[in-house]
C-alpha cells in the first residue's frame, strides 16, 4: 500500500531539552495511525513538524512524497490539522464558520460547501446557532468539519477528544471512523489507551521522544506475556500492553 507519511530519524530539542530522539514511522494511505503516549512524550511536536509549523533539528519527513522542509506549500495543500482545542469562531454560527473557511480556500459555491458539511456532520439543525451555544461534541465535530473543507487527503488530529465527556468522545470516534471509511488518511495522537484501541489500524507507542513499539493491536499483544488461563483466557488490554512496554524500556 502506498505510504502517505514517512518519518526517518526525526530529532528536535528546545533549549537543553531533547524532545524527539530519532523518530521513525510510516503511515499507509487510507489508514488510521495512532501515536500513543503520555503528556510530554513529543506527540504534538511531531504533528507540528509534519504540518510545517515547526522545523526539525535533523531527520526527514515527507507527506505524499513531498519533503515538509523543502516543499511546505505542496504539503499544506494535502493536509489539514485539528488541534487539541476546537478552533472555531464562537461569534459566528456553524454555517458562517464553514462559509468563511470555504472562501479562504477559494472554493466555488461556499454556501453549498457549508450545507454539505453541516449535513455530513449532523449539524444542520444547529447551523444558524452561534458556535458558542454548541456542546463540546458538537463544537469538535464542527472543528473537524472545518478541517475537511477542501477535501484534504491527510488529516492530523492532535488529541481530538481532550476534555470531552464520554458521550461527546464517542461522537468524535464515530466521525473519525467515517472519515477513514471514506479514504481519508488519519494520524491521531492520543494519551487515551481506549481511544487508540477503538480507532487505530496501527499504533506506535511514543515514550520519552522515541518510538519504542509499533504495529497492529494484535501484533502489540504478542509483546505481552501469555495470558493466564484459569477458566477462560484473559487477553491483555492495550493499557496493560502499554504499561508493560514502557516499564521494560525504563528498566533497561
Amino acid at each position: 500500500m502506498e505510504k502517505a507519511i514517512q518519518v526517518k530519524g526525526l530529532q528536535k530539542s528546545f533549549k537543553d531539552k531533547e524532545v524527539l530522539k530519532g523518530v521513525d514511522f510510516e503511515v499507509k494511505r487510507g489508514e488510521i495511525f495512532a501515536l500513543l503516549g503520555s503528556n510530554g512524550a513529543g506527540k504534538t511536536t511531531i504533528v507540528r513538524i509534519l504540518t510545517t509549523l515547526l522545523k526539525p533539528d535533523s531527520g526527514t519527513a515527507t507527506i505524499n512524497g513531498f519533503d515538509v522542509m523543502s516543499k511546505p506549500d505542496n504539503v499544506r495543500q494535502a493536509i489539514s490539522l485539528t488541534g487539541q482545542f476546537a478552533a472555531v469562531d464562537e461569534i459566528l454560527t456553524g454555517r458562517e464558520n464553514l462559509i468563511l473557511i470555504a472562501k479562504l480556500r477559494h472554493l466555488k459555491n461556499p454556501r453549498q460547501v457549508a450545507d454539505h458539511m453541516l449535513k455530513r456532520f449532523g449539524l444542520t439543525d444547529a447551523a444558524d446557532r452561534k458556535a458558542s451555544t454548541y456542546s463540546g461534541g458538537m463544537r469538535r465535530r464542527l472543528d473537524i468539519a472545518l478541517s475537511l473543507v477542501g477535501k484534504p487527503e491527510i488529516i492530523f488530529l492532535d488529541e481530538p477528544t481532550t476534555g470531552l465527556d464520554p458521550e461527546s468522545r464517542i461522537e468524535v470516534w464515530k466521525t473519525v471512523k467515517e472519515l477513514a471509511a471514506g479514504g481519508t488518511t488519519i494520524l491521531l495522537t492520543t494519551q487515551y489507551l481506549e481511544e487508540a484501541e477503538q480507532l487505530a489500524d496501527r499504533i506506535a507507542i511514543l515514550h520519552e521522544g522515541k518510538i519504542i513499539a509499533s504495529g497492529t493491536l494484535t501484533e502489540l499483544k504478542k509483546l505481552f506475556p501469555k495470558a493466564k488461563v484459569e477458566y477462560v483466557e484473559k487477553q491483555p488490554s492495550l493499557e496493560e500492553i502499554f504499561l508493560a512496554i514502557v516499564g521494560k524500556k525504563e528498566a533497561m
